[in-house]
């Protein structure tokens, strides 16, 4: 599978990363351990999770994706050298002092993301969420301490707007710190407004790599949600209910009618317009069963043409 230059971090990566939020949530271990092991037979060798994921579940509190990973990386030697691992830091883990951006909770979680994925080192680690309540010198300086101990090898940042990234940007510079790297925004082809504009020309401008979530909008990009009593088919039901209106229709017919003429799902549609979108580097997509990731190889290998392309960004307008 041909790989894409991440940034300036050195990785290189498949078109498409696997979200593991799913993992200890919709899917099992065991189904976990079948998914990572087709991700990884067709090359999807990208793999984004978070120290947090997925504490929302009935009974969980965060790390039961990290453990899954870090389960199936000890039962299949040698593939730690081929996975490129991303995880997060700075999300509510509902436990006094366990969120933020903080030096002294970096350096505490890195050690519990490491122990869960059971590897001394993470590819790329990301700051979940802003923290108003730390400068970025202080979070910086914490991840230049680890990059310096080879426990990570590069920083990313997700939900940054474009004054947010331009000013850590600014103070790594004139501090002398490690830059941030990757971004990761919600973006798709509803969710556009977040991003396109300002914060997309400036990660172009700086040679950032963008890794999108949300990339299917939950789901809804799929055309499986058409009415209130579609949302039952899924536990993100409620999460896709905003996207039932006139606008987000529009968007799905034009998917549907694209994935018609080649002979393709709506999904891998959506995702092939993501894909070739300037500046993305990688859409993050999840899977709950192997059909899903035989849909993610479509996508990939999906050529739209350049007025398939427009119609699908019209579409919203």
């Amino acid at each position: 599978m041909a790989l894409r230059s991440l940034g300036t971090t050195g990785l290189q990566i498949p078109a498409l990363v696997f979200g593991g939020n799913v993992f200890g949530w919709t899917v099992d271990e065991k189904q976990s351990f079948s998914l990572l092991d087709a991700l990884f037979e067709r090359g999807f060798t990208a793999i984004d999770t978070a120290d947090v994921y997925s504490a929302w579940a009935p009974g969980n509190k965060g790390g039961e994706s990290e453990t899954i990973i870090g389960k199936w990386l000890a039962a299949h030697p040698g593939a730690r050298d081929k996975v490129t691992l991303f995880t997060k830091v700075g999300a509510d883990l509902r436990e006094p002092g366990k969120k933020g951006l903080s030096a002294r909770w970096i350096a505490q979680a890195v050690e519990d993301s490491l122990r869960r994925l059971q590897t001394d080192y993470i590819d790329l680690y990301f700051s979940h969420w802003p923290d108003n309540d730390t400068p970025y010198e202080e979070t910086l300086g914490a991840y230049e301490r680890l990059l310096k101990a080879g426990k990570i090898r590069a920083i990313g940042a997700s939900n940054l707007n474009a004054e947010q990234l331009a000013e850590a940007l600014k103070v790594a510079d004139a501090k002398g710190l490690p830059r941030y790297q990757v971004l990761q925004p919600e973006y798709n082809l509803y969710d556009r407004s977040g991003f396109e504009g300002a914060l997309q020309n400036l990660t172009v401008r700086e040679n950032i790599g963008v890794v999108t979530y949300y990339s299917l909008a939950s789901g809804f990009l799929s055309g499986k949600y058409r009415s209130e009593k579609d949302l039952r088919q899924s536990q993100r039901g409620q999460g896709i209910a905003r996207y039932l209106n006139p606008r987000g229709f529009a968007i799905v017919d034009a998917l549907e009618a694209i994935a018609a003429k080649n002979n393709v799902k709506p999904a891998e549609v959506a995702l092939a317009w993501l894909i070739n979108q300037p500046g993305i580097t990688a859409p993050i997509a999840s899977a709950t069963n192997v059909a899903h990731v035989e849909g993610f190889v479509t996508a990939v290998a999906l050529n739209l043409s350049a007025d398939e392309l427009s119609t699908l960004t019209r579409a919203g307008d």
